[in-house]
């Protein structure tokens, strides 16, 4: 039986939204007095991971991720699998529907045949759009089948919206100034980039890239999955503060997507209404 784990993580003001599970996806809010239990809670779930699991490497948006589950489910309970077989063909017929396509593709990928994954493997070399992110789920669902079957071992397929590469997750990272309407000098840009180059080579991952706006600095990074990454990015603000306290202690990190700029302006002015609600309620 093949298990899919889904992966998503947000966290601005000590507050976490977090989804994980086994085949489906859920999605969870905690506050932040929960938020050692659970921060403990993922860590734990990381660390009792197989030695063997495959981590989706292309970024693919969450809602399509969930689209593709859900629908695959209910295909499932058709049983009409074999029956999608013999119409496979289909696939690269620029006449038929891109949602006759989605059916072919999430049925042929749950059969224990090299032709089934040949198939989706083809269509997903040659199309573009949504329909591709779909074929790709598929054929990385066909493919974990496959090794089931041939290793007599459980496979587990971990995804989140930024992908990664080998046994690594990208996070899309964004640390937040103190003087949140200026931009920091080129000293403090250094000191930054710096610091997060380090503490992500120090911790076997690879730094992306980098780029500063006013009021913020975001990164993408790829880290090991069972890495500490709260540790690590506090690592960054904890040694970059010592030259000049410019950095809140506050971050946000998400693997669901890159943000905007807007997302991210929209997420500091929630965290600042948040604050204020709290300071009257005491």
């Amino acid at each position: 039986m093949n298990n899919f784990i889904i992966l998503s993580l947000h966290k601005i003001n000590s507050a976490y939204f977090f989804g994980f599970c086994y085949k489906w996806l859920f999605l969870f809010f905690y506050s932040p007095m929960e938020e050692e239990q659970f921060y403990s809670n993922i860590q734990k779930a990381l660390e009792d991971l197989p030695e063997n699991y495959t981590i989706l490497e292309e970024q693919i948006e969450i809602e399509i991720q969930m689209k593709y589950f859900e629908f695959a489910k209910n295909m499932r309970k058709k049983d009409s699998a074999e029956e999608y077989f013999k119409h496979r063909d289909e696939l690269n017929s620029d006449e038929v529907s891109i949602d006759r396509k989605k059916e072919i593709l999430c049925a042929i990928a749950t059969l224990d045949k090299v032709e089934a994954y040949r198939s989706i493997e083809k269509f997903a070399n040659t199309s573009r759009g949504e329909i591709r992110q779909w074929a790709v789920l598929a054929l990385q669902e066909s493919r974990m089948l496959l090794q089931s079957s041939l290793l007599d071992e459980q496979q587990v397929f971990i995804s989140t919206g930024l992908g990664g590469k080998g046994k690594m997750l990208r996070y899309n990272v964004v640390f937040i100034n103190q003087k949140q309407g200026e931009l920091l000098n080129k000293t403090q840009q250094k000191l930054v980039k710096d610091e997060l180059e380090y503490g992500i080579k120090k911790s076997e991952g690879e730094f992306e890239t980098m780029d500063f706006m006013e009021g913020f600095s975001t990164a993408l990074v790829m880290l090991p999955i069972q890495a500490d990454i709260r540790k690590i990015f506090q690592n960054v603000v904890d040694e970059c503060n010592q030259y000049g306290n410019f950095l809140e202690d506050n971050m946000i990190v998400t693997n669901v997507k890159i943000m905007s700029r807007s997302e991210i302006i929209q997420l500091l002015h929630q965290s600042k209404n948040q604050d204020f609600d709290e300071l009257e309620e005491e």
